[in-house]
Order: C-alpha cells, then structure tokens, then sequence
C-alpha cells in the first residue's frame, strides 16, 4: 500500500471522479476542484472541496489535473488563481489530461522553473477503465518522479510505463488514439457486414472474440454498437480532439495518415448528426448512415 500522501485532483469528470475516488480508498488526503461542485460523494469519503486550483496546489504535495484539452490545462495550471500560484519546490504537478505533446514541454518547464516537478501522465481504458482502477498510464518526465508518483498511479490503473522525457506521455496516448479510432472503425465495418449479410451481430461478435480479431474494443464496444449504448464513455468531440493533435503532429513530421483521416470524417459526419457528445463507439451510426442500415436490422 502508498505511503499516504496529500493529493490534489482538478477536474472531476466522468474519468476524473471514480480516479479521485480510488486515491481516497488507498488512504490518502484528497484536495478537490472541478469547474462544477465537487461530487458529494468524494465529500462524504472524505474528499476536501477546495475553492480554486491555487489552493489545491497549496494544500497538497501531488497535484493531478485531468481536463478535456490544452487550453483547459493551461488554464488550470497557469490563469489567475491556477496550481503554479499555489505550488512550490519539492511539490509534483501531474497532468492526466490528453492534450498537445508540444505544448506540455512548455508546461513542463514553466512548473519546474518553480521548483516542482512536472509529469505527463494521460491514460486509456475509458470510463470503464477510471471505475475500475484498470486504466493505462503512460508516463513522460524525470524517472526518478515518475518512481516517486507510480505508487499513487498504481491505485488507479495497471499497465504503467515510463516511456520517455516530458511530452513523450502525450505522444504515446496519441499513438494510442490514432490505434483505438481505427479498430473502432473495424469492428464497426465487421459488425455492419455481419449484419446486413443476415448474421446475428451478437453471435458473430461473441465468435470473434476467440480469435485473432478479438480486441478490448470488440469486447466493450462492439456490445455497446450492437445494444445502440451511444451515452458516453469517452465522447466523439473528445476522440476528435484526439485525432487532430495525431493529424497536425503528422503534417509537422510530414506523414501520410490516411486511415486516421478517415476516421476524423466519419467522427465528423456523427457531429454532424448531433453525436458529438455520443461514445466514440458511435461512430458507427456514419457507417449505418451512408450503408441505409443498422445493425440488428434483418440482413439481405
């Protein structure tokens, strides 16, 4: 078990409240700020509500913030009342957030100019992931504070890494959406096939999952695109937040992306549709879009 800490924790979404919540059922002292209030039941297991990301990062000697988008995180980190006029030397920040590897080399130097470490920490795995402590974490900064800090990340996921200096955290979560945006997509071409080829969808998936196809994905999403679940999860707006940082990043290092491109447009056209708050499993409804089919509908 973590030696118990004080930790901080801004932003309190669907990912970031069950992730407070696994710090505070390993014994540690949570500070807690969210742009909303703070979810009564972290208050009630013993979470501290606090009034901004400043007194957060007073309070506490490990500050995680895990926001939608870079904007959120600079804002949190460097705007008035933010964690860098509330932190001080020896304190680590670390950032949970999916945002601009570039970008989080700034911030990186910014809070260590104050004395205090700086890791990137963002993660995989969804909502399902964040309730059930089985998040992926991939780590950039200093190894020496990412050792310090995995005992806490331990609490809330279980394949951890350390894969490289400050922003390389981000680039390999970007790597990961790029990958998780295309299986999306497969499974959700192999479902509609199956499907409209007078298959039971649910049966092709179930026999899919003995074989070299199977995948996470084909598990959790492939149920969710056969039961119509489209309620988030890890919302379409997001993903494609996600995947415009996988697109410019690729102009930069002049790659060619195709299928990542794709699956941007097929993400726009459920935008279009008033999904972008859907799970990102919603892509399917693009393909049953352009198809004039949906699964479950009898086949040919």
């Amino acid at each position: 078990m973590a030696t118990p800490q004080k930790i901080g924790f801004i932003g309190l979404g669907i990912m970031g409240t069950p992730m407070a919540g696994h710090l505070i059922q390993g014994g540690h002292a949570l500070f807690l700020h969210t742009r909303r209030e703070v979810p009564q039941p972290l208050r009630a297991a013993g979470g501290t509500a606090c009034a901004s990301a400043r007194e957060v990062a007073q309070r506490a000697d490990i500050v995680i913030t895990m926001v939608p988008d870079t904007p959120d995180v600079e804002q949190v980190l460097f705007g008035e009342q933010g964690v860098a006029a509330g932190v001080g030397r020896g304190k680590v920040v670390v950032d949970m957030s999916s945002i601009d590897p570039v970008r989080t080399q700034d911030f990186a130097r910014r809070i260590e100019a104050l004395g205090a470490d700086y890791l990137d920490a963002p993660v995989s795995g969804g909502d399902v992931g964040a309730k059930n402590a089985t998040l992926s974490i991939m780590c950039g900064g200093k190894a020496e504070v990412f050792e310090r800090v995995k005992p806490i990340f331990e609490l809330m996921g279980k394949n951890i890494s350390h894969v490289g200096a400050s922003g390389a955290g981000q680039t390999c979560k970007v790597a990961n959406q790029i990958v998780v945006a295309l299986t999306i997509q497969a499974v959700a071409e192999g479902l509609l096939f199956a499907s409209r080829a007078g298959a039971d969808p649910a049966k092709v998936r179930q026999a899919l999952m003995g074989g070299l196809a199977t995948s996470r994905i084909l598990e959790v999403h492939g149920e969710r695109m056969i039961k119509r679940t489209v309620q988030p999860g890890f919302r379409i707006a997001l993903h494609q937040k996600d995947l415009n940082l996988a697109l410019s990043a690729a102009r930069t290092l002049g790659l060619a992306l195709p299928a990542t491109a794709q699956a941007q447009q097929l993400f726009g056209a459920c935008v279009g549709q008033g999904g972008a708050g859907w799970d990102h499993s919603g892509l399917v409804r693009a393909l049953e879009k352009l198809s004039n089919f949906e699964i479950g509908q009898a086949g040919a």
